[in-house]
């Protein structure tokens, strides 16, 4: 049963845009966000990653079985009503198939057996006649073939050492401190965050539902977009915008108090101080701003102070303040943000 609403009926969906919207209710009823229920899944062996949570709940057409089993039992529903989840999508599948409207996440599955099981090809295309002579390889084509695969080969491995690069360091620029003028905080501008000490900013890592936060070039696109909220006197609560997760909080992890926490994006009020920070300049003139969590009066900073790229922002003492001030440079366009 889910613990903090009413769970929906399946049975009321009379189409799979129906039953994707109850689904929906049905997350909302939980009181669980994205990252709660992946990790409630993965803790029964399913396999339910946030963004894929995300592009279910945002589909037209009803999920695959397993996913829609795992989903639905992350969200507290028991042996029954997971039952009579699945018993629902089949029907939509199976009148998708009737009405020729499929409405299934296994659309492509369905259309594959049916083209094996027809009188012609699964394109449509006319059958060759039995008189024609076999089509023989075209060399031309086969050359042309071993070029694009040669091509795209080369660009994977330009893209994995480049990834490995941003997410390891390891290159010519790691420790370069930025000497550009430390902005400070305004309210409801999009920012990057910068470190003054590595001259990286800060982003989640590409292609991760996990939230945290690292150091990457400040050139590339950062994610999520970062704005500031004032809350009180220097207390502010940093507010994110994500392409695919969409408003947030940074914050420390589950409002964990020791040194070495990390920083992670996730939504809103899970928190409570712990996605408050009190934010201090440093220095006359102004060299950076400390970035100091509410609830433990620590600082934010690289993990032992690193200077490299890809190096984890967590919660750590402030006896090397210097090496954990901040600017927040104001963004033109949304390039901070996707």
């Amino acid at each position: 049963m889910v613990v903090e609403g009413r769970a929906p009926d399946p049975r009321e969906a009379r189409s799979a845009d129906e039953f994707v919207a109850l689904l929906r209710v049905l997350k909302d009823a939980s009181g669980l966000t994205f990252r709660e229920l992946s990790q409630r899944a993965d803790a029964v062996g399913d396999v339910l990653p946030r963004s894929t949570i995300a592009n279910m709940l945002g589909r037209t057409s009803v999920p695959r079985e397993e996913l829609l089993a795992a989903f639905v039992r992350a969200c507290g529903c028991g042996p029954a009503e997971v039952g009579d989840w699945l018993a629902v999508r089949k029907e939509l599948v199976v009148h998708g198939r009737r009405s020729g409207t499929g409405g299934s996440g296994d659309r492509a599955e369905e259309d594959g057996a049916a083209g094996a099981s027809g009188d012609g090809p699964a394109d449509g295309s006319a059958r060759p006649s039995p008189d024609a002579p076999a089509a023989g390889p075209d060399p031309a084509r086969r050359r042309r073939n071993r070029v694009v695969l040669a091509a795209v080969v080369s660009v994977v491995v330009l893209a994995v050492v480049a990834t490995t690069a941003v997410l390891l360091g390891g290159d010519e620029d790691e420790g370069r401190p930025d000497t550009r003028r430390a902005t400070g905080p305004v309210a409801g501008r999009t920012v990057q965050i910068r470190s003054v000490h590595s001259g990286y900013c800060l982003s989640e890592e590409q292609g991760s539902d996990s939230g945290r936060l690292y150091q990457v070039r400040c050139e590339q696109e950062t994610i999520p977009a970062f704005s500031l909220q004032p809350l009180g006197e220097d207390i502010w609560r940093i507010v994110t915008d994500h392409p695919v997760y969409g408003q947030g909080c940074t914050g420390i992890w589950d409002g964990a108090r020791e040194n070495g926490a990390p920083l992670q994006d996730q939504e809103c009020g899970k928190r409570d101080e712990a996605e408050e920070f009190r934010i201090e300049p440093v220095g006359s003139p102004v060299e950076g701003y400390r970035i100091r969590p509410v609830h433990t009066r620590l600082c934010v900073g690289a993990e032992r102070y690193g200077k490299e790229r890809g190096a984890e922002l967590v919660q750590t003492d402030c006896a090397g303040e210097r090496k954990s001030l901040f600017s927040f440079d104001p963004v033109a366009t949304r390039t901070a943000g996707g």
